[in-house]
């Protein structure tokens, strides 16, 4: 048995919760958009092709924006393939991928999908093999008024009479990565990015209505914090274009080769430092141009991705759809995806867009089987309870308890936790709890909040963390409803199970007593 004591203030802040934190990716790769969102024929199948059954479990997740159309896919993309009539869009190589790209699937079906789903388009222009000339046309496209130019009147034609109203836009993708088509230094990507952005800016003046004055650029930050280039890219990229961008890119994938658990469930601590010294490049750019704006962080691919590379492997080159990164999620990476949304919160004041990647089949949350079921894998159960309980003001979490060492660290918490301030005067408190024997007594102090009372308690915890979600047994690891947490005076005390992630809620005690 161990012991926590976590203290939580209600003037002590991080800052708001962007909605947009609960983010998700869907690229042009294995069965992500065909087979996943998008499956003519399938008897769930709607007059677009999309599937409901999908639809139902995205919105159930509870994401809020989705960037499209890649990752790697987008450096090789050109947008005009994938407009127009169907039967006229070109079949293509997909070089990133090794796959054959029909284009049945193109820019205006996505805004359609996402229009179903009740989500943002975050939309990714190619700044690997084309440029700023081509990024400007694809945000005429997607945003011009009907009647003003060519490129809107093709969307019109297209089926499309109003505008799309984009307004965020990532500006390539992974563009330092030697994998990556097109790849540059930070001082050439840096200047398209600039030029790019200038180019996708239509002028006010009569249109102010279409959205064209008000978007906002991601400027691509290093691939990975294990990179070389990390740190000294963002630093350079943002030296070129910080003027016109809103926002640096952070990308970051955790595996357990090793089976390490461990160190496994102590990758959000890293994902946490990631975070700070991106800010921290940032921030020292923004006083080195004595500016007065600053950048923010998109954290648009994050996840766990590393059961499906042997497969893929195998798999032969040249198809349509090939399932590839088919990740099966078991109860260990739950975890793991549940702590690092907790240092999502944790940094919600310069974190204000983050992409789970991805979306479908694709080292997703969920999974589908063409002409099949759709179904929950393990880590769609801690999204889905942080995006719908963790709306409102993220605040700063004191927690004094054990700590381990593991090849993460020297002195990684036995308990992490992230806490949010609810409009009603409440609070709801996200906790991972790391050891794997022991049950944690855990005391909570909240202070400067009115009486409170336990609204309920949902946690995950399996006594085997390789437990998984599969078509035959969907529900075999799901949230479980915890009892016996208690609150006198404002201090709370819950018993965690090992090996769980929990979120506990709590709401003003007069409210409790009318529920």
């Amino acid at each position: 048995m161990t012991s926590t004591r976590i203290i939580i203030d209600r003037d002590f802040t991080v800052g708001p919760v962007d909605p947009r934190l609960f983010g998700s990716f869907a690229e042009h790769l294995g069965r992500c958009i065909y087979g996943g969102l998008y499956e003519p024929g399938h008897p769930t199948a709607d007059a677009s092709g999309f599937r409901q059954d999908v639809l139902a479990l995205v919105q159930e997740l509870g994401v809020t924006v989705v960037r499209y159309p890649g990752g790697n896919f987008v450096s090789g993309y050109r947008w005009e393939d994938g407009a127009g009539p169907r039967e006229l869009r070109p079949r293509r190589r997909e070089i990133a991928w090794t796959s054959i790209e029909t284009n049945h699937f193109g820019t205006d079906e996505f805004i359609d999908w996402c229009r179903a789903a009740k989500v943002q388009p975050l939309l990714a222009v190619n700044l690997g093999t084309r440029g700023p000339a081509e990024a400007g046309d694809y945000a005429e496209y997607c945003n011009q008024p009907a009647g003003m130019t060519t490129l809107g009147d093709q969307r019109v034609a297209n089926g499309h009479p109003e505008p799309h109203g984009v307004t965020l836009w990532c500006l390539g993708n992974e563009v330092d990565g030697w994998w990556q088509q097109g790849a540059k230094t930070a001082v050439e990507y840096g200047r398209i990015a600039r030029e790019a952005a200038k180019l996708m800016t239509i002028p006010s003046g009569g249109i102010e209505n279409s959205g064209l004055a008000h978007h906002q650029f991601i400027a691509c930050g290093s691939s990975g914090a294990d990179l070389p280039t990390f740190g000294a890219w963002e630093r350079e990229v943002l030296e070129e274009c910080y003027d016109h961008v809103h926002y640096v890119s952070l990308h970051t994938y955790y595996n357990n080769f090793k089976n390490d658990v461990p160190t496994f469930l102590a990758s959000s601590a890293l994902m946490a430092d990631q975070i700070r010294k991106v800010v921290a490049t940032c921030d020292a750019v923004q006083a080195r141009r004595k500016s007065k704006r600053r950048i923010d962080l998109c954290f648009d691919e994050w996840n766990i991705w590393y059961h499906s590379r042997d497969q893929d492997a195998r798999q032969k080159p040249w198809t349509i759809a090939p399932p590839l990164l088919e990740d099966v999620y078991d109860a260990a990476d739950a975890l793991v995806v549940g702590g690092m949304l907790i240092s999502l919160l944790n940094h919600a004041d310069r974190v204000r867009i983050a992409c789970l990647a991805q979306l479908v089949n694709v080292i997703g949350p969920i999974m589908t089987r063409t002409g099949g079921p759709a179904w929950r894998q393990t880590i769609f159960h801690p999204f889905a309870l942080t995006s719908r309980h963790g709306r409102g003001t993220a605040l700063q979490t004191k927690i004094l308890g054990s700590t381990y060492a593991c090849e993460a660290g020297e002195a990684i918490p036995l308990v992490d936790a992230a806490a949010v301030a609810t409009a009603t005067g409440g609070v709801n408190i996200f906790i991972l709890h790391r050891d794997l024997k022991e049950f944690s007594e855990t005391d909570i102090d909240l202070r400067g909040f009115g009486p409170l009372a336990v609204e309920g308690w949902e946690f995950l915890h399996a006594d085997d963390l390789t437990v998984t979600n599969r078509e035959a047994d969907p529900d075999r690891y799901v949230p479980q409803i915890g009892v016996g947490a208690t609150v006198v005076e404002n201090r709370v005390h819950v018993r965690l199970p090992p090996g769980s992630w929990s979120v506990l809620r709590l709401v003003p005690a007069d409210l409790a007593s009318k529920r």
